[in-house]
């Protein structure tokens, strides 16, 4: 139950290992102890990391589920062990993969790899947490899409179509979810800096994984639908989604 102070009690990170997922629990445990769920897939080396970043970042307790996104059938016993202890405050929902923007679109197998996993993964578990947050009656859902989704650009549009649905989805949601209290946030970021994209060149308004944290909870707190990281990115992405896409195609990427 969220305290007299607004602050979650319990958080469930479905992508435990995520650098961008840890840093918002982070953020969400400097207001103060909660327990935390990591529900990360089995076998991730760096499961035990994790937990034990999340306790030092002052975590009251941590437990570690199993969780394979492409393990559609297996979700709701996800959940459900997600919540056997009592009711979550906060979902996070940031796993998915990136991969090889020209492989992806020459590669049947990887592409539907990602759109399973960026996409229908996505919607598996959504639809999971709207049933518990509605019987709930209170509850956020912060999912991380992309800025990639908004505009498609022939650079890595696998993988912005797949956000694209993604972001699609949560809206949705956080539009079903609304009379019944609970409230969905969708954090649009661009390019932001993990051990993940350090071997790729920074693009304009890269932000750190922290800052991108700040702004969600803070996003979260104010009951917002949607927000950017960095903000900027809210009135670049107004200008490029008018653009032509005979001009678009000849931006630089």
């Amino acid at each position: 139950m969220i305290n007299a102070v607004g602050n979650p009690q319990a958080i469930l990170l479905l992508g435990g290992t995520s650098e961008i997922g840890l840093a918002i629990v982070a953020e969400y445990l400097k207001k103060g102890p909660a327990r935390v769920v990591l529900a990360a897939l089995p076998g991730d080396p760096l499961r035990e990391e994790s937990a034990a970043q999340v306790k030092a970042a002052g975590a009251s307790e941590v437990e570690v589920i199993d969780f394979d996104a492409l393990d559609f059938d297996s979700h709701p016993k996800v959940v459900e062990q997600a919540w056997s202890r009592g009711d979550i405050d906060v979902a996070i929902v940031v796993f998915g993969i990136m991969g090889d923007a020209e492989e992806l679109w020459q590669d049947q197998r990887k592409a539907v790899l990602a759109a399973e996993i960026n996409y229908t993964a996505s919607v598996s578990v959504g639809v999971l947490l709207g049933e518990r947050f509605k019987a709930q009656g209170y509850g956020n859902i912060l999912a991380l899409s992309s800025v990639a989704g908004e505009k498609i650009r022939r650079v890595h549009f696998v993988y912005g179509s797949t956000k694209a649905g993604m972001d699609g989805f949560y809206q949705g949601l956080g539009e079903a979810l609304r009379p019944f209290g609970p409230k969905v946030t969708i954090v649009r970021p661009g390019q932001v800096r993990t051990k993940l994209s350090a071997h790729v060149k920074e693009a304009p308004l890269t932000v750190n994984k922290e800052q991108v944290a700040e702004i969600a909870v803070a996003a979260a707190d104010k009951g917002k639908e949607i927000v950017w990281a960095p903000g900027a990115f809210r009135y670049v992405m107004m200008v490029l989604r008018h653009i032509p896409r005979p001009i678009f195609r000849k931006l630089p990427v």
